[in-house]
């Protein structure tokens, strides 16, 4: 099915006059052609794997450490073996445990001293619960969103809870998109799925779900603040590889010392979250972005090297695996202990999900995400001047330019890569 796809994709290109299937997807994309792809992928690849090979190694001396102190011979690390020795690194370089953060992370205080206060701090949004409007399920709440001068902006819906006729994980929708044209102001959802606890129980996060409540609530600015005339043009109707910067963007006033210091607090006893204890958590997140972003980084290689194929250059079903290996070699990604998060025969997103020629999208977004956040560090931060100029270049104008102009100008030169490298410790200070 693969070496099929791939040809008829190669087929299909080369009829509309595109060199591969890659070039003819990525037309309309941010990155416009696969060679900037290719160039993003290579400027990342070099400091993922040495982060890489430092959390191999440190994992290899914990296996020999064991080994020793039970009396038996020691074993190279293999790809299987990673996670469950990598935790035990994490577990003796991380003291902390969740039961000591999460009182800090009470749900009401993160969303209204949190998400809601950066929006307002940035963009001069404020929010109000509305109780008179009907909803789809009981603990599902509403809340009208009203501009700086006063003006209504758009509904918010706020269905955070598990339950068990719900999907998993996390998005935004747009039930209503905002339009000129028709009037319209936005309808926009975020959607968690936290565990809801017994009547009476605070609800208390974890630090990843607090960094997910900001990234949905990025995708949900993008949707209330978009103020363009056509619908099909508005909001987080952009290309793949642009739609997660605003809510990636977004992610990084949860963990600002600023925001924080306004919702991190003791649910009972309101006490600030200790600075130590935020720079531990910070710290864990950045554990093993080695081996997350090189198996990342490999997986979007190989989307890459079978979309730039021709016809003839297609190979026969029995040659699937050996041109993934071939492609992860040619490109010096093929360190054995870190596989491609998926190998060709069940990369369902490129040959099944619609992400063909596209799995690349998620990092390039975090590139142009890392390099706004450096932008906002070098001009002062969380303020009202920043936020409407963010406001004004990109969250406001949907698809109505195009996203890498937008990007260009509001940043004022070429996307960098070394903001995200040291935003997930893969600089050469960062730890592993």
């Amino acid at each position: 099915m693969i070496a099929q796809l791939v040809r008829l994709r190669a087929e299909r290109a080369a009829l509309l006059g595109y060199p591969s299937h890659a070039a003819y997807q990525l037309a309309d994309e941010t990155a416009a052609t696969p060679q900037a792809v290719r160039a993003m992928i290579g400027q990342i690849a070099p400091a993922a794997l040495a982060r890489a090979r430092a959390e191999a190694a440190d994992i290899q001396r914990l296996i020999e450490r064991q080994a020793a102190a039970a009396g038996r011979p020691a074993f190279t690390l293999q790809p299987w073996d990673w996670s469950y020795y990598a935790e035990q690194v994490r577990t003796a370089r991380y003291h902390f445990d969740q039961a000591s953060v999460a009182p800090y992370f009470e749900l009401e205080h993160v969303l209204k001293d949190g998400v809601f206060y950066a929006a307002q701090q940035l963009y001069g949004l404020s929010f109000r619960e509305r109780h008179d409007l009907p909803v789809y399920q009981s603990d599902v709440r509403i809340f009208e969103v009203s501009d700086a001068d006063g003006r209504p902006l758009a509904l918010f819906v706020a269905d955070y809870f598990a339950r068990d006729n719900k999907q998993g994980g996390a998005w935004m929708a747009s039930y209503v998109t905002q339009s000129r044209l028709l009037r319209q102001r936005a309808v926009v959802s975020n959607h968690l799925n936290i565990p809801k606890p017994q009547p009476g129980q605070p609800v208390l996060l974890t630090f990843e779900e607090v960094t997910g409540m900001f990234h949905e609530f990025g995708h949900a600015l993008h949707g209330m603040l978009s103020d363009v005339h056509y619908p099909k043009l508005s909001g987080t109707q952009v290309p793949r590889d642009f739609v997660e910067y605003p809510s990636q963007f977004n992610e990084m006033w949860a963990r600002e010392p600023a925001v924080v210091a306004h919702y991190a607090r003791h649910y009972q006893s309101g006490a600030a979250l200790p600075a130590e204890l935020l720079e531990q958590v910070i710290a864990a997140q950045r554990f093993n972005q080695g081996y997350a972003t090189t198996e990342y980084l490999e997986a979007a290689e190989v989307d890459q090297a079978w979309h730039l194929l021709s016809v003839a250059g297609a190979p026969g079903a029995q040659g699937v695996a050996a041109f993934e290996a071939a492609a992860l070699r040619d490109d010096g990604l093929d360190y054995a202990p870190v596989p491609p998060r998926y190998h060709s025969a069940y990369f369902s997103h490129i040959f099944e999900g619609g992400y063909s020629a596209g799995y690349y999208a998620y990092l390039w977004s975090e590139v142009l995400a890392r390099d706004s956040g450096q932008w906002f560090h070098e001009h002062g931060g969380l303020t009202r001047a920043n936020g409407a100029y963010l406001r004004e270049h990109v969250l406001s104008r949907g698809r109505s330019a195009d996203p890498s102009a937008l990007f260009r100008e509001f940043y004022g030169r070429a996307p960098d890569v070394a903001p995200l490298l040291e935003y997930r410790g893969l600089g050469a200070a960062g730890g592993s």
